[in-house]
């Protein structure tokens, strides 16, 4: 099967470790697309679950393995925590193999438009 190329790919609160995903289809998804920039913006492990009631299928270790290969293949790949995976974000400025652990970081459009990328959840009053 033949990859459909994007510029730009963002990832948001797969919730990686829940019960009620649809690995097969980001499997899927991250297995037919090919892009520069790759960004997963928070929750992306659900590290609270995790915490509580451990769940971790085959699946979710697949779905890692193709964001690794992503970025070993030259996807510039950014990880920019959540509140649920917020226990990365002393790792900010770190790279795991080749996966950029970010708090933030601009996103550049081809047009040269630039746009902070950020979680939500920064400005959530409850989790503040």
């Amino acid at each position: 099967m033949e990859s459909v190329h994007f510029r730009s790919i963002w990832i948001s609160d797969t919730h990686l470790g829940g019960r009620n995903l649809q690995s097969r289809k980001l499997l899927q998804f991250l297995k037919s697309t090919e892009s520069e920039h790759l960004y997963l913006v928070g929750d992306i492990l659900d590290l609270w679950k995790l915490k509580r009631n451990w769940h971790w299928p085959s699946i979710n270790d697949q779905i890692l393995a193709a964001i690794f290969q992503k970025a070993a293949n030259g996807t510039q790949v950014w990880y920019v925590p959540g509140n649920h995976d917020e226990m990365l974000r002393p790792y900010s400025g770190s790279t795991i193999n080749g996966v950029s652990v970010v708090n933030e970081c601009i996103h550049t459009c081809a047009n040269g438009t630039r746009y902070l990328v950020m979680h939500g959840d920064r400005f959530d009053c409850v989790v503040q």
